[in-house]
């Protein structure tokens, strides 16, 4: 009789959204994805053989459809993402053009190319859908946030209390009052430099990092601890060469995913028992699945091109010092449109909506 081996779970609340990527090629079909710190995150984790459980408020609108159909298609769990009350999936376009170097850069565009109008964005989690979730948490190994409300600490809360370990990803510095709780929660807090170059003093009395990383583009990433309650120096780890660079866009979201795979797998405990050596190992696993990801366009291109077997070859010969990219299939399948809500009767106007890729 086979062995039954629990997987670690994840649950995450924060930006869950649907992400139309405009490539390099006119020709090639716009893409899209799920996707958002949040949604990258849980589907990235599922990738790696967690069982993953975003927490978002999507109303059955072609774009929450449509993200609902891609993470399901990658095994993450569904049984949170309806909470009430719905609104409408947050569109995010990222368009990929070249620099005036020829380097590939992308910029984000948040209001509708052809009506001018905002596209839907962000909005948490109520009070309501906490008791529902609550109980859900136990035995998780990890609770990831990367957007503050009233719901989102309190399921942080709950999650401590469940021995999970919670990361807390902050775009930005909001309200001062639930930053502070936040880092009152946060066991990990990752963050950019270009972003948040003070992240509110992390590593002080009175908060719960034990784990401080801050990213810093295409010179990798710093971090400092106290896994035994004394705040180690900051230390470097580089990033690994990138053999042929297409998009950066999600590399931060890969670094996080390859680092809780290989520290967070077991909870608070495993995390502080992981040592100095083990905390190294697992942000240099992040490191290479971040390096490989830029060689894709897109934040999660690179799942739906290769195989996970040539998956797991390229990301030994990253680590090896050999970037390579096998031979892939890079046939790109036409899935339905989605428009933008406020200009529903003319969605072949829309450049991002015209064509979708599965």
């Amino acid at each position: 009789m086979p062995i039954v081996v629990d997987r670690p779970k994840i649950f995450g609340t924060g930006l869950v959204a649907l992400d139309l990527v405009i490539g390099l090629d006119p020709n090639t079909p716009v893409q899209s994805w799920a996707g958002g710190t949040c949604g990258n995150v849980m589907a990235i984790m599922s990738y790696l053989g967690w069982d993953a459980y975003p927490i978002a408020r999507m109303n059955g609108d072609p774009a929450s459809e449509r993200v609902r159909t891609d993470l399901s298609s990658w095994g993450v769990h569904l049984d949170f993402v309806n909470c009430a009350p719905t609104g409408h999936t947050p569109i995010i376009i990222q368009q990929i053009r070249r620099g005036r170097d020829g380097t590939p850069t992308h910029r984000f565009l948040w209001s509708c190319p052809h009506c001018g109008q905002r596209l839907p964005s962000y909005r948490p989690v109520t009070q309501a859908s906490v008791e529902a979730i609550v109980p859900h948490l136990q035995n998780s190994s990890v609770f990831f946030l990367d957007r503050l409300s009233r719901a989102a600490l309190t399921l942080a809360e709950s999650a401590v209390s469940a021995g999970a370990v919670v990361v807390f990803e902050p775009s930005g510095k909001t309200d001062d009052k639930l930053f502070a709780e936040a880092l009152g929660l946060a066991h990990v807090v990752k963050y950019s430099d270009q972003r948040l170059a003070d992240a509110g003093q992390a590593m002080s009395e009175g908060t719960a990092t034990r784990v401080e990383i801050q990213t810093v583009g295409a010179d990798g990433l710093r971090y400092r601890h106290r896994l035994d309650d004394k705040v180690s120096p900051w230390i470097v780890v580089p990033a690994f060469p990138v053999a042929n660079l297409v998009d950066s866009c999600g590399s931060g979201d890969w670094c996080t995913g390859g680092f809780l795979m290989k520290a967070a797998g077991s909870g608070l405990s495993g995390l502080m028992s992981i040592g100095e050596a083990g905390l190294n190992e697992a942000l240099r696993f992040g490191q290479a699945l971040a390096a490989w990801n830029c060689g894709f366009e897109g934040a999660r291109g690179g799942m739906y091109l290769v195989s996970r077997p040539d998956f797991d070859r390229q990301i030994r010969s990253i680590r090896e010092g050999r970037p390579t990219l096998a031979a892939i299939d890079r046939t790109i399948k036409v899935g339905a449109s989605v428009a933008c809500p406020a200009c529903p009767d003319q969605p072949d106007k829309l450049p991002p909506a015209a064509r979708s890729a599965a």
